[in-house]
């Protein structure tokens, strides 16, 4: 992968920066999204933002063989403090990290002030996707549109928030599996909750071999397959 070729995944959450946005890319994987978006005029400007040496070198070479300084920067960092007022940032990128990570990131961030001129956030969770829309939600934050993917046999999801006076009400189906994929509810959505439903079940197989007292852990895994079987039937 380079920065004239995305991954699938990286094509997607691409695709949601809207033209002339003030892109920061945290955990930015060699600079390649603010790149790509930078050579097709589609970002004023981009912060590649790392946390880690080598990585940030990484994004550093990359901007320069891509002739973008000036118009792309990479910065050593954690999370969003990379991000100064004066750099107008509107857009953030958080692709390919935990649920979990992400929330803790934008949580740092929020209390810094750093999401107060944000018009849109761009999350790529690998994980715990549910904790993520709770924080969204939690911190006024309007899930407008989310996606979900498949590429080299792992699935993505990919979700789009903006920042509202009023959220919306969201279900605990909502949370758990999307409002919006699981409105769609595509082959992919099933696929992936067909694979949480073995997961599950080799759990309960395993709860079942302990000698522990597991009647309250297995009649919540199994509240959780019964959850997951009526959402895609």
């Amino acid at each position: 992968m380079n920065e004239n070729q995305l991954s699938k995944r990286l094509e997607t959450a691409a695709s949601y920066v809207e033209k002339g946005a003030r892109l920061a890319d945290i955990g930015s994987d060699h600079a390649y999204l603010p790149c790509n978006l930078a050579q097709k005029g589609l970002i004023e400007f981009g912060i590649a933002g790392e946390v880690v040496l080598g990585p940030f070198s990484s994004a550093k070479k990359q901007i320069a063989a891509s002739r973008l300084e000036g118009t792309v920067e990479a910065r050593l960092g954690n999370g969003l403090e990379v991000i100064e007022s004066n750099d107008r940032i509107d857009t953030i990128t958080i692709c390919g990290m935990g649920g979990d990570l992400i929330a803790r990131i934008l949580d740092a961030g929020f209390e810094e002030g750093k999401l107060d001129n944000v018009k849109r956030l761009i999350l790529q969770p690998n994980n715990a996707e549910m904790k993520l829309r709770h924080w969204l939600t939690d911190n006024n934050f309007e899930i407008m549109t989310e996606t979900i993917l498949e590429e080299n046999s792992k699935i993505y999801e990919i979700i789009i928030a903006e920042p509202a006076t009023e959220v919306s009400k969201l279900s605990s189906e909502d949370y758990l599996f999307g409002k919006f994929l699981r409105s769609e509810k595509n082959a992919i959505f099933v696929r992936k909750w067909e694979s949480e439903i073995q997961k599950y079940e080799y759990i309960l197989r395993s709860l079942e071999q302990s000698h522990r007292d597991i009647a309250e852990k297995k009649a919540e895994v199994l509240r959780m397959i019964e959850i997951i079987e009526e959402e895609i039937k």
